[in-house]
């Protein structure tokens, strides 16, 4: 139930080669004695505009900040942004005496009711769902790819729509929620999936369809506002771009552009078959929420349904088929390396939920995990976005979230 801050100033895509994309990370921030999070949102936004200017803004609740990114052309380009953007809020936050903590969910602290942003169209959304926001602290990941035709982007969704519960997977980076573990990957998704206008978009057959499902949504009262839909998919409202938004912030930004490769590469893909007479595949929304649930408790090595086949398979072996069915457009782009590095790390450590896990197993258990976490903004270069840490394995060493070793990190 959030806005966009993708610079649409520099959203025109004029010369040839692969289209822009762009990221929003949303980003906790927390007390460096308790680990818990501070709603000081506007006074960090305050002194970080001082560098980033509108690179950065609050967000739903105070306890959190939003940096986004300008259009980059490659993936390279774009974790050098988010590096310079991570540390430069970073340092705000430490002027105020606070850290900045990439998770999906706070990890301690948050209880009660959320400190709610002051925006007209966040206190829209606490009008409409009441007590269901008290605890709608999240984080995420958005990724933009350039995609002025909105005809064409809706149709694009349609294909989109099954890969997104191995995006969850990718990026989940939420098993604790307020000092507990939640024994999900994604407590986020969980969180997000009980309203009714949040997660994957339905089967549009046009533009003019998929306005008319959200100004009906809007009309019964489901959804705060029929021009704004808060699926995680939409052609966005004011900016030329398709939005994908159903990912947990991750905790590594080398992982975030990556994702943003993946996901470009998807939505080329699905515009490809778009252009050759293809509309998508209707797959069931019944289904297509089932799948997601999966992918929320089980993250990285849960099981799930192929996007191609719909056979149920490990998720590092739809990884593999993932890349197989972006590979053309991965190739155009230069972005082979960076995808196969990324399932390398994954195969190697999990997700970030597996990296939260696997800290909460040493001494300092949870205080651990917020610390290792705001270590990757204070400095966040930690991975280079290309580098091939290692093969993707056909079995990993762990399967379930149990069985993370805190030695894996």
């Amino acid at each position: 139930m959030n806005g966009s801050g993708y610079k649409a100033g520099h959203g025109t895509h004029t010369h040839a080669g692969p289209p822009t994309v762009g990221v929003e990370e949303e980003h906790f921030l927390v007390h460096p004695d308790s680990r818990a999070v501070e709603p000081a949102g506007p006074r960090v936004v305050a002194r970080a505009a001082e560098a980033l200017g509108d690179l950065v803004s609050g967000e739903f609740t105070d306890y959190q900040i939003e940096v986004k990114t300008t259009p980059c052309t490659t993936p390279a380009e774009l974790h050098e942004e988010l590096i310079r953007l991570r540390a430069a809020v970073a340092s705000a936050a430490a002027a105020e005496g606070l850290r900045v903590c990439p998770s999906a969910t706070p990890v301690l602290g948050g209880a009660g009711p959320v400190v709610v942003g002051d925006h007209p169209r966040y206190r829209t959304s606490v009008d409409l769902f009441r007590s269901m926001i008290d605890d709608y602290a999240i984080s995420a990941l958005h990724v933009h790819v350039h995609l002025p035709d909105r005809e064409l982007a809706v149709l694009v969704g349609n294909h989109l729509r099954p890969w997104l519960p191995l995006l969850v997977e990718m990026s989940a980076n939420s098993p604790f929620h307020g000092g507990r573990d939640t024994g999900y990957a994604s407590w986020r998704s969980v969180i997000r999936g009980r309203f009714p206008c949040l997660g994957p978009p339905p089967y549009a057959e046009s533009f003019a369809h998929y306005q008319q499902t959200a100004a009906a949504m809007a009309e019964t009262g489901s959804m705060p506002f029929a021009e704004l839909p808060f699926w995680d998919i939409r052609p966005h409202p004011q900016l030329p771009t398709l939005e994908v938004r159903c990912m947990d912030v991750p905790a590594d930004p080398a992982d975030t552009a990556a994702l943003a490769a993946v996901t470009r590469a998807l939505v080329v893909t699905s515009a490809g078959l778009v252009r050759s007479g293809d509309p998508g595949p209707r797959t069931c929304g019944e289904l297509l929420r089932s799948a997601y649930w999966y992918a929320t408790r089980d993250g990285w090595w849960g099981r799930g349904v192929d996007a191609l086949s719909g056979a149920v398979l490990p998720a590092p072996e739809r990884g593999i088929r993932l890349l197989e069915h972006v590979r053309p457009a991965l190739e155009d782009h230069g972005d082979v390396e960076v995808v196969t590095a990324f399932l390398g790390r994954l195969s190697r450590r999990g997700s970030g939920a597996h990296r939260q896990r696997a800290v909460a197993g040493r001494p300092g258990g949870l205080t651990a995990v917020v610390d290792d976490l705001t270590s990757l903004t204070a400095s966040p270069r930690t991975t280079t976005v290309g580098a091939v840490e290692e093969s993707v394995p056909a079995s990993p060493q762990w399967r379930s979230y149990q069985d993370v070793p805190p030695e894996a990190v």
